[in-house]
Formats: C-alpha cells, sequence, structure tokens
C-alpha cells in the first residue's frame, strides 16, 4: 500500500494500517464488488492486443450495458454528431478505455444502494455527492486542457470509494465515527476515522482500487484527494482536480459533503493545475445543469 498513510497523528503504524485495510476489503468482495462483465472489460482494455470486436462481443452478452453506452454516446455528455445506433460503432467512436470507464461507472450506481444508515448519514446523498465531484472533476479537466473527460469523470466519480468499504464492512465503526464528529464539531471526517478504524476512507479507497487493479492515478485519487500536496508534483495532476471538485460540491452543499474539509480554493492550487478564478466560475455556473445529464444517464432505467 504504498503512498497512503493515514497522515500526522495516526495511533497504527503502516503494517497495522495495511492489515486493516486488507481485512476489510476482503471482506466487502462478498458483499458488493464490480459485476464479472464489468472486471472481463477491464481485463481486455488492458491487454494491448485487444480490439474493440473484442470488448462487442463482451458488451453484447449484457444487453443492459449496451444500451447504457448507447445512451451516453448519444447524449450531451458526450457531444458526438447524429444519433447512433450501432455498439461496434459506438465503441470505435468513444474509444475502449472510455467505454470501460461508462461501464464502471454504471457498475457503480449499484454499490451506493444502503439508504439512511444513521441520522447524519445517507449512502443515497454519498452518490449524488460523487456524481457532482465527478462531473465538476471533468468539467475541469476540459478547462485545464487535460484531455480524458470520461478518465476525469470516473475519478470525481470513485474518490470517496473509500466510505463505502467503511459502510459495507464496518458499519458500527463508521456510525461511531460520525458521532465523533458530531460530537466535536472541529473534527473532520478523517480525523474521527484515524480515531476509530486507525486508517481513513482514504486508505479505504486506495486499497479498494489496487484490489480492482484500477490504473495508479485512480490510486492517488481515492488516497489523496483531501491532501494532494503529499503526492509527488508528477503524480498530482488529477488528484488536484478531484480535490478542487470536492471544494466546489461543498460550496455548492451538493449531496453529502461532511467529508470536505476546506472551502476555499487556494491561489498556489489554482496555479498547479492552470486555471483562472475565471474558469472556476464558469465551471460552478455549468455544474447544476451538467449534473442533471450525469445522473441520467448513471440512473437505472
Amino acid at each position: 500500500m504504498s503512498q497512503v498513510a493515514a497522515g500526522p497523528g495516526s495511533p497504527t503504524t503502516g503494517n497495522d494500517q495495511e492489515k486493516i485495510v486488507k481485512e476489510a476489503i476482503g471482506e466487502i468482495s462478498h458483499i458488493a464488488t464490480l459485476p464479472e462483465v464489468t472486471l472481463k472489460i477491464i481485463r481486455l482494455v488492458e491487454d494491448p492486443d485487444s480490439t474493440a470486436q473484442d470488448l462487442h462481443q463482451v458488451i453484447t452478452h449484457d444487453p443492459a450495458l449496451g444500451a447504457r453506452i448507447l445512451k451516453v454516446v448519444n447524449s450531451a455528455f458526450y457531444g458526438l454528431p447524429g444519433q447512433i445506433g450501432s455498439l461496434n460503432r459506438a465503441i470505435v467512436l468513444l474509444g475502449l478505455n472510455a467505454v470501460k470507464n461508462i461501464a464502471i461507472a454504471a457498475s457503480l450506481a449499484k454499490l451506493f444502494r444502503g439508504g439512511q444508515i444513521c441520522p447524519t448519514f445517507n449512502a443515497r446523498d454519498l452518490w449524488v455527492h460523487s456524481i457532482a465531484a465527478g462531473t465538476a472533476t471533468r468539467l475541469l479537466a476540459v478547462r485545464a486542457g487535460l484531455g480524458l473527460p470520461d478518465e476525469a469523470f470516473l475519478a470525481g466519480l470513485i474518490h470517496d470509494l473509500g466510505i463505502l468499504v467503511e459502510v459495507q464492512a464496518r458499519r458500527s465503526l463508521f456510525v461511531k465515527a460520525l458521532e465523533k464528529c458530531q460530537t466535536v464539531p472541529s473534527m473532520t471526517l478523517r480525523q474521527a476515522e484515524i480515531k476509530t478504524f486507525g486508517v481513513s476512507h482514504e486508505q479505504f479507497g486506495a486499497g479498494l482500487c489496487q484490489a480492482w487493479k484500477f490504473p495508479s492515478s485512480f490510486v492517488y485519487v481515492t488516497g489523496y484527494h483531501h491532501r494532494p500536496g503529499e503526492l509527488a508534483a508528477n503524480n498530482r495532476t488529477l488528484t488536484n482536480l478531484v480535490h478542487l471538485a470536492d471544494v466546489l460540491t461543498a460550496q455548492m452543499n451538493l449531496g453529502y459533503t461532511r467529508d470536505v474539509e476546506v472551502n476555499e480554493i487556494s491561489k498556489d492550487l489554482l496555479a498547479q493545475t492552470n486555471l483562472t478564478a475565471k474558469q472556476i466560475q464558469e465551471v460552478k455556473e455549468a455544474l447544476p445543469t451538467a449534473v442533471e445529464e450525469a445522473s441520467a444517464l448513471l440512473t437505472e432505467a
């Protein structure tokens, strides 16, 4: 579990933390994981010899996923010209990596089911926040000239995956952490998690991304979205954008934002991401409509 430390003041050693994360993830693999078809798609896209036709053959066995991909490719989200009715053409137009990301995003919606866990937490609110963060990351990535908008969207969507691990595998402890936040309003959720679990949702999220064999950029996003400055400069780009998106969603009160630790965007972070205050304002103005579009794409038909 490299580069996923609990941070200052952690009461447990690195080995202890790794064991805590591994045990929890081992348990949720029996409760909620990515569908087999999604795992097959990930393996296929990682294979340099794979073709669009190989991907088409896998997706045809999951008509619901095929319909979702056509829905996405024909949406304002991608802005491609004309109506595309062929799944094969959709895969070619989007590219294998984008199709993989859509499959993962569509699968994740099912993991956020769970309703009201306690008076201060509803899994549905976390899903709303995750979609908003994904949408904001995508908008920021476009303005920053980063490219890969689907990867940026998925990065924002999964940034709080670690909270799901806590909810699925250690629910009673998660509720205790939330109660600590209520008792001490100045305490961040991450601080409460470290006191309760010995690790935070960042470590749980990074561990789950590693278990699912996600790219290292997603491990960094889940593991460092509250503290991107602790990453090496060349590993920080996407995580910086997700951090910015997280702050924007908190400013706009979109979904569950109790875990967001800052409410202001530093000039230093803007400089690192090549974004201006004007562009941030443009993203905030575009966000409500864009979130509605993304929510419609990820809602079960």
